[in-house]
């Protein structure tokens, strides 16, 4: 399971130090691609397989499922770590994600986000009153804690 939130960079090579915590559950390779609200979603090969099976049988004839499965599809890349931890971002995906230089990289349970640091934190900062509302809708919290 990835969790936490860690500070790094993209240098001008689209260059990125993978955080420590997360290389080995990553594996030797692993995909990276277009995510959800602007950031990059990187999956290790496993979880990768079980969501490819998932979006392979959405139904082919509805718009919405071709569309979203271009767009998850089109923009994944396999990336490998070199001998210092990093991984190369290809261009596209630095630009969709907006990544220059500074960047967050997140644990979200079966995956990981890069986020463009001035992305997270505008999204952060508008998601935060939310927070408590959604996990309202979302989660049944019926036990202790």
């Amino acid at each position: 399971m990835f969790m936490g939130e860690y500070q790094h960079s993209v240098d001008d090579k689209g260059r990125m130090i993978v955080p420590a915590k997360f290389r080995e559950a990553l594996g030797a390779a692993f995909i990276v691609t277009r995510g959800l609200d602007n950031c990059l979603f990187v999956y290790p090969r496993e979880e990768w397989a079980v969501l490819e099976q998932k979006l392979k049988s959405l139904p082919l004839m509805k718009a919405d499922a071709r569309a979203f499965t271009r767009f998850f599809f089109s923009g994944a890349t396999e990336c490998e770590l070199d001998k210092q931890g990093r991984i190369n971002i290809p261009r596209n995906l630095c630009e969709y994600a907006k990544l220059d230089k500074d960047c967050v990289v997140l644990g979200v349970s079966n995956r990981v986000e890069i986020w463009s640091k001035q992305v997270w934190e505008s999204y952060y900062e508008q998601s935060e009153e939310s927070f408590n509302e959604i996990a309202e809708k979302l989660v049944d919290f019926n036990f202790d804690l």
